[in-house]
């Protein structure tokens, strides 16, 4: 089964969605994605790496989907990525330790190298 890949296309159909009947709104929010993400002191696969382990902590399935695709095509391992997630169940209990089943998944979906 292919959760987190669904996840994605579910992620594509909102924005587009949302472009097209609220573009102001929408366009602010990707702007502000944008410019938040845009600093230079830490890499963009660091960047996702915490992004990572906030969706965890937030118990997102898109955003886990999203952020673990993004650091996998930055580069990230799995150890990296179970790393991350692991900091969130560090801040977040054992709530985001059962939200480790979904990083997993995404995981397994997206990070072509499965080495730690």
């Amino acid at each position: 089964m292919a959760l987190m890949k669904d996840r994605m296309k579910e992620v594509a159909e909102l924005t587009r969605r949302l472009k097209e009947e609220f573009p102001k709104e929408t366009e602010g929010f990707l702007s502000f994605l944008q410019e938040a993400e845009s600093g230079e002191n830490l890499s963009k696969k660091d960047k996702e790496l915490i992004n990572v382990a906030l969706s965890v902590a937030a118990q997102c399935e898109w955003c886990i989907a999203f952020h673990v695709k993004n650091a996998a095509r930055l580069g990230a391992t799995k150890g990296e990525l179970i790393e991350a997630g692991f900091q969130a169940v560090v801040m977040h209990g054992g709530p985001a330790f059962m939200w480790m089943t979904r990083l997993l998944e995404a995981v397994d979906e997206f990070v072509v190298d499965k080495a730690a």
